[in-house]
């Protein structure tokens, strides 16, 4: 999919200095950071949640999750779930895996972690697989009206213990 013609408008319109990242197709935050040698810390992460009725596009750094029940005291919910794929695509009429990190391309309310802005800049999805934006973060809050809140959490990670030595046993060969 291309970027939107919109999304270039818009920034152009605000003044907004950005560079166009072009790289092999890629699914997930993880696999952005990757493919573009960047740390985690400077792919945002942007997922669409349903908080009550309401949809919101979220963004957080991609080294960190999302903590649904901080999110859901922030948007003053009882519960805020991540939708399944099939949910987004008819949410927001898109293809699977091109969801954009520019809420004003869908149309929805965005809401950033207050971690994200430690970072000076970061990538953001375009809505296409291919070409991401990687533009200072102070410029993408400018992009739509966003609210910002504490709702991000360091990811774990399970330290794997080393296996222990198994004995090869040999075959008895049977006379």
């Amino acid at each position: 999919m291309k970027v939107p013609a919109k999304l270039f408008k818009k920034l152009d319109d605000l003044g907004i200095k950005y560079n166009l990242v072009e790289h092999r197709p890629v699914f997930t935050a993880y696999d952005a950071a990757q493919t573009m040698k960047r740390k985690l810390e400077q792919i945002t992460k942007s997922l669409l949640v349903k908080a009550g009725k309401d949809h919101f596009l979220v963004h957080v750094p991609a080294s960190k999750n999302i903590d649904l029940k901080k999110l859901a005291r922030i948007l003053k919910v009882a519960k805020v779930e991540i939708p399944s794929e099939k949910a987004i695509v008819k949410v927001l009429k898109i293809k699977p895996g091109t969801l954009s990190s520019f809420g004003f391309i869908h149309h929805i309310a965005s809401i950033v972690d207050k971690s994200l802005l430690k970072s000076k800049k970061a990538v953001f999805s375009t809505g296409s697989l291919i070409n991401s934006l990687e533009l200072s973060v102070k410029d993408f809050l400018k992009t739509s009206e966003m609210q910002v809140g504490v709702f991000a959490v360091t990811k774990k990670f399970k330290k794997v213990k080393p296996q222990k030595k198994v004995k090869k046993v040999k075959n008895k060969k049977k006379k």
